[in-house]
């Protein structure tokens, strides 16, 4: 995929990930649609950014409103050719602790975030992208860019939800790749490990050593714009498909 003059949906986009991808596509010569509920800086970032990124406040988990969110990046680009979903939250919370058991209610509200709001902008953003005429020889009309976690396969004690959630995310991927192939639309998930993230801002220097340390090469945490640079690849090449790609300097995570 040629990105220069392409149009993206980037979930998240006001901060961290999805900043730092809006960032390169913007570079890049593609438009760009910042899909997050954070107004404020949403909007400081279109601004900055010139003309051809828009932002809409979204909650990714309503359907009404990322269907306003994608008909009004349709009025303003007229098609959608990449979504990356970034959008995510998180909890530690163990199966049974000193408070009784996990809290159904913050068990689903993960859930609903992170996998079933993934997977309803990447529907509807699919919906758009078979209207668009192929762009190669092979009749390819876009790609769907999600985001699991590390969590997907070495979850840590308290993370049973957000593991589950990201773990949805993974396997989800292949089956989706074989739902769009047909039209023309790619499916590819970055499964990120340790990324110096706005989570990590504030946090002492001690933690953020002994994290790093954890790392097997470089031993630091991930940079957003490395985020992003696996995020273009995975839009310019067509021959990824179907895969979920960890991104996390070698880490594999401990019990705690």
């Amino acid at each position: 995929m040629d990105i220069k003059g392409k149009v993206a949906v980037i979930t998240g986009g006001a901060s961290g990930l999805g900043e730092a991808t809006a960032r390169r596509l913007n570079e890049m010569g593609a438009k760009v649609a910042i899909f997050d509920l954070q107004e404020d800086k949403g909007k400081a970032l279109a601004e900055e950014l010139g003309d051809g990124v828009i932002f809409q406040k979204v909650n990714v988990v309503e359907e009404d409103s990322v269907k306003a969110a994608i008909a009004a990046t349709m009025d303003a680009f007229g098609a959608i050719h990449i979504c990356c979903n970034y959008a995510g939250i998180g909890n530690a919370i163990k199966t049974v602790g000193k408070d009784g058991p996990f809290p159904l209610d913050k068990f689903k509200l993960i859930i609903d975030v992170n996998l079933i709001g993934t997977f309803n902008v990447l529907r509807l953003a699919a919906a758009e992208m078979q209207k668009n005429e192929p762009y190669n020889e092979f009749g390819g009309r876009g790609c769907i860019i999600n985001t699991a976690s590390v969590a997907a396969y070495e979850g840590q004690i308290g993370q049973a939800a957000y593991s589950a959630s990201k773990g949805g995310i993974v396997g989800m991927t292949l089956p989706i790749a074989r739902d769009l192939s047909t039209i023309g639309i790619r499916c590819n998930t970055i499964v990120p490990g340790l990324i110096h993230t706005p989570l990590f801002q504030g946090a002492p220097d001690n933690v953020i050593e002994a994290l790093s340390a954890q790392v097997l090469y470089p031993k630091r945490l991930g940079k957003p714009e490395e985020i992003a640079h696996v995020a273009i690849m995975l839009m310019e090449n067509e021959y990824m498909n179907g895969e979920c790609v960890r991104m996390d300097g070698g880490i594999r995570m401990q019990p705690r």
